[in-house]
This record gives C-alpha cells, structure tokens and sequence, in this order.
C-alpha cells in the first residue's frame, strides 16, 4: 500500500468520526415536553391581547414560547372520533398511536403500548412527569398507565407507583385507598419519598432517588388555579424547577420531563376566562424556566410546547369591531371561587340581600364599580340571584358545579370584554406547535398529534 493510499484511508476514517460525533452531538440530551391542556390558538392568541390591552395598546404583547423559532400545527382527532378527549389525545402525544376516547397507554385495539417516557428511560435518562392538576389525570397518566377507562383512577395509581420515573409532582391521587392498597404507602414501598411543597422538596430531594411531590398537608389537596393561589401553593414553575434539579441530580445521561398545565383546561371548561389567562402565564413561567435550562444548555436541550386539544371554543370577538380585554384585571378570583363565596353568603341568614350580593360581584368581577352593567343584565342577575339562593340553580362542567349567579355574573364579563364561546367541552380545532434547540428544525409542515413524540425520540435518539 503506498503512503497515498494510507493518506486517503486515514482521511476516510477521520471524515467517518467527524461525522458520527456530528451525529451524536445532534442527539438532545436534554427533553421538555409541555402540554398546555386545552390550550389551543385562539386562549393563546386572546392572552396576548390581554397584556397589551393592559399597557393601554392594540395588538398583542408576546408570550416567549410563541417566539420559539420554530412553529407549525397539529391535527388532535382520535381514533374514533373528530373532536378527541384528552385520554385519546394524551396517548398520542406520549405514545404516537391514535386510539378511542377515554383509553389510556393503549392503541385503538386496547393492546398497551409504550410512551416517550419509557423510551427515555430504557434509553437510561431519568424521567419525570408533572402537572398542576391530579397526578392521575388523563394527560400525565397516558406517559405511565395502561387502561381502558381514564376513569379507573386507583388502577391508574398503581401503574405510576410501578413505573420506575424518578420523579412525579402535581395535586395528589383522586382516589388513594381501595382494595386495601394505599397508593401513597405503594409509592414509598417502591423507592419513592413523598414532598410536602417546595420547600420540603428542595431538602428531600438531597436524598431521594426518586420523588413524589404534591402540596402542603395544611393546603387543600388540589393546587388552585393561579388567579386563587397564595404563596403557600404550589406553582408549576417550581414543579419544573424542581424536576430539573432531580433529573439532573447525580446524571450524566440526560433527562425527559414532560410538563402540563392542566388547570388551562379546567378553566376553558368553565368558560372562564380570566382564570384561563391566569393559567396559561402560570404555563408560560414554566417554560421560562426551561429556557433559562437551555441557554446554559444550548446544544443538548430540546424544548417541545404543545396542546393536546382546544377547550371551550373560546374566542376573542362577539360581533363587535372591538375588544374590552382590559377590564379582565377586575376579575380577582376564579368562578369556582365566586361561588364558594356565594355560598357562604347563602348560608348566612342574616346577611344575603341583594346589596350584599351585588357587593360580591363588585369585588369577584369588577361588575357596577368597574365594569358598567345595564338595567337588563342587571334583571338577569337578579334572575339568577333569585334562582340560586331560593332553589339551588347551577350550572355544571366537566370539573365543577357552580352557582347560576356565578355563572351568569361571568357571562355578563364575558360579554363586556368580547370573548364568546362555542361550549363547555373540546372541539375538534388544530392545535399549536413550538420548539426551540437541539432539532427544533423538524418540527415543520402540518403535523399529526401522533408524530410529535416519533419526532422528539428521534431527536433524542431514544430506543423505542
């Protein structure tokens, strides 16, 4: 062999590892996955609208994530219906299979199947997986779980407690005891240690191999929309923060969090919309945290934002050639809220006249003081007044029961700032796409909920 031969293999060779470690070096170690449940455009496009009408201008102020360099759409059927329900479309965007409404971690013939989690995992980055709505809900439960019925919360609980992820933060279980097996006794039996808020987990985490982290024992169980929180509660920011300190915690291998903001679809079912906004920059403080991980981070750092479905229609117009989304600020606490007040009112005898009333609505909505109200919605207040204390009107959705007055007090707000509505339920619209870092460039052209997560483990080169 001549020394020119010599020289061209050597060259071949070395172009051969130039290439290979540019392959390797395109993998994402690091993977955020976030899922704004509900969160379709136009609840995004309104919450941008919002922040400028509150600096006293038209148009939109941005949310970062929007501005990720790279954004498209995704298709959210199911595989048995056009407008899917968040277990459907939760098991898409973890496992890349369309199946039936309601189904969890199963294709559409209820054969289980694997999620993007558990490809990280037995690809040997650590996992996690959070929200700030019950643990068990659909959209978390569709990275761990596998079952027929979202429904079949203790189950459910039992399939998280054996799966092995490092990490799970959100509200605490639905339904804890049955059958003699207490989920949270489970969880510490298989290796978990259990976080009473932040900072109970910022010293337990020290420690813990893997961990469980859910409000304080002295809060209410479920974390509170945002617009209801108080410093005691849990934020999702701190979830997030949490879970890259754990991930990261003793690993060289990389992680794979997945994110959800829940409580964005809870409100959207109640037509909500200030409480949505809350939520949804509660979403985005969260994100921000992420991408503060990925500027120190920025070769190995995947970001993914998503939605799983649109809730409730919402809509920034109501025929009108204008909006009044300022007037949102006045709303101080959730309806939820409102009719718990309302009904501490009711149960008051001595004190539940219409001025009293009247006085709650001023201070919960911003209605008569700040928000002008005329003498027919006026009418349809007392309507409801006299519907909901005399004989227990409401109206139901999907997560809550409220007071008709409540209610009909939000329509009214509602009405005045411009927002309309197409239900209380899903539909069937597309749902937004952003990604920022390592291979954020195929996420392009319109998408499938069902290919996001085939991109995002090809990205990371996840075992499947």
């Amino acid at each position: 062999m001549t020394n020119s031969d010599m020289r061209k293999i050597v060259i071949i060779f070395a172009l051969c590892l130039f290439c290979a470690s540019a392959a390797l070096a395109q993998k994402a170690k690091y993977v955020f996955y976030f899922i704004g449940d509900g969160m379709g455009l136009n609840p995004l496009h309104t919450t941008e609208l919002y922040l400028a009408s509150l600096e006293g201008n038209v148009g939109i102020k941005h949310l970062p994530f929007m501005d990720f360099p790279y954004s498209t759409f995704a298709t959210s059927y199911s595989a048995n219906s056009d407008v899917t329900d968040s277990a459907a479309a939760g098991t898409a965007l973890a496992t890349g299979h369309k199946t039936k409404n309601a189904m969890l971690g199963m294709n559409a013939d209820s054969v289980a199947v694997n999620s993007i989690a558990v490809w990280a995992k037995n690809s040997g980055k650590k996992v996690g997986v959070c929200t700030n709505v019950c643990i068990d809900d659909a959209t978390p439960a569709a990275f761990y779980a596998h079952q027929v019925n979202r429904k079949y919360y203790h189950a459910i609980g039992e399939q998280l407690a054996a799966s092995g992820f490092h990490y799970f933060a959100g509200s605490d279980f639905r339904k804890p005891d049955e059958n003699g097996v207490e989920l949270h006794a489970l969880c510490a039996q298989n290796g978990y240690t259990w976080a009473y808020g932040y900072q109970d987990a910022v010293e337990k985490m020290k420690t813990a191999e893997k961990l469980m982290m859910v409000q304080r024992k002295d809060r209410p169980a479920h974390i509170p929309y945002s617009i209801d929180r108080t410093a005691d509660d849990l934020t999702l920011g701190q979830i997030v923060e949490t879970g890259i300190k754990m991930l990261t915690k003793n690993n060289k291998n990389g992680f794979f969090l997945m994110v959800e903001g829940g409580a964005i679809d809870h409100a959207l079912h109640g037509k909500d919309a200030r409480t949505a906004i809350d939520d949804i920059l509660d979403f985005d403080a969260a994100i921000q945290v992420a991408i503060d991980f990925y500027k120190q981070h920025p070769n190995e750092t995947l970001i993914v934002v998503t939605a799983d479905h649109d809730t409730g229609g919402m809509v920034p117009g109501n025929g009108r050639y204008m909006l009044n989304l300022e007037w949102l600020q006045y709303q101080s606490c959730s309806t939820d809220a409102v009719t718990e007040r309302l009904n501490a009112l009711k149960k008051n005898k001595m004190k539940k006249s219409w001025d009293d009333v009247k006085q709650v609505l001023s201070e919960c909505y911003g209605l008569f003081t700040k928000v002008k109200v005329n003498w027919r919605e006026e009418y349809e207040l007392r309507e409801a007044y006299e519907a909901a204390f005399e004989g227990n009107a409401s109206e139901e959705n999907l997560y809550s029961k409220n007071s008709a007055l409540a209610a009909k007090a939000r329509d009214i707000l509602n009405r005045a700032v411009g927002i309309s509505w197409a239900s209380r339920s899903h539909s069937g619209s597309y749902v937004p796409v952003f990604a920022i870092g390592v291979g954020a460039n195929q996420f392009h052209g319109r998408l499938n909920n069902t290919d996001l997560p085939l991109i995002t483990a090809k990205i990371a080169g996840y075992r499947r």
